[in-house]
């Protein structure tokens, strides 16, 4: 790895992303956030993964860059931690002493890069880049499934059973004969459910609740019989 001149280091509060660097190789550790904040990111460094799993990360785009091979623990059994633990933070890996076999398992594993020692710059910017650019996309579609999950919240029991019919697939008339309600009531309850969750189609509704896993009462017999009910 080539060297690189440093930046200031830009305070944690300030910063738009983070990039974490686990490594207990100290000359290592340093290489490597010197060359990220080279290029204006913000980076905290651990010398174990203890260290870093007990540090409080700020709600921000993130990235760790892991080492596979750490004193007392492996980087492997780090990934499976943070999987486990639901943060969703996106890895590099980087070893002087990966095999074939390691790397397809942090790669099934949900690594999104492996890159051996000593890597190009250009390399390691480009996988930090990649991954901080994941974080991204996956905390906005966060985001938006939470946003949805506090309008589905605000939704009366009716509106819920309503839209959950809607969702499958159920016309005003047969929702009506399910729930034991008039024909006009249940459209009442679809466009109050509608307003709330901010669908302006039945199509957007529709979508609106498979991305909340709403899913109609398992008792409900299929679109077809009702079907032939009414």
């Amino acid at each position: 790895m080539s060297s690189s001149n440093t930046s200031r280091d830009q305070p944690d509060g300030a910063a738009a992303t983070m990039v974490y660097v686990v490594d207990d190789d100290e000359s290592m550790r340093g290489a490597v956030s010197m060359l990220l904040r080279s290029v204006g990111l913000a980076v905290q460094t651990f010398a174990s993964a203890q260290e870093f799993l007990a540090f409080e990360m700020p709600d921000v785009p993130s990235c760790l860059i892991l080492d596979v091979r750490l004193k007392g623990q492996s980087g492997l059994a780090v990934q499976e931690q943070i999987a486990a633990s639901k943060l969703g933070l996106p890895i590099v890996f980087m070893t002087a002493h990966g095999d074939i076999a390691m790397t397809v398992k942090a790669m099934k594993a949900g690594a999104m890069d492996f890159l051996a020692k000593p890597f190009r710059d250009q390399d390691m910017l480009d996988a930090v880049t990649h991954a901080l650019a994941r974080d991204q996309e996956r905390r906005e579609a966060n985001r938006v499934v939470d946003d949805l999950r506090r309008s589905y919240e605000s939704l009366t029991a009716r509106e819920r059973e309503v839209m959950a019919f809607v969702a499958a697939g159920l016309m005003n008339k047969q929702i009506a004969g399910e729930m034991n309600l008039s024909e006009i009531t249940v459209k009442i309850h679809r466009g109050q459910a509608m307003r709330k969750m901010g669908a302006r189609s039945l199509a957007e509704f529709v979508l609106k609740a498979e991305a909340l896993g709403v899913k109609a009462p398992q008792s409900t017999a299929s679109p077809a019989a009702r079907g032939s009910r009414n």
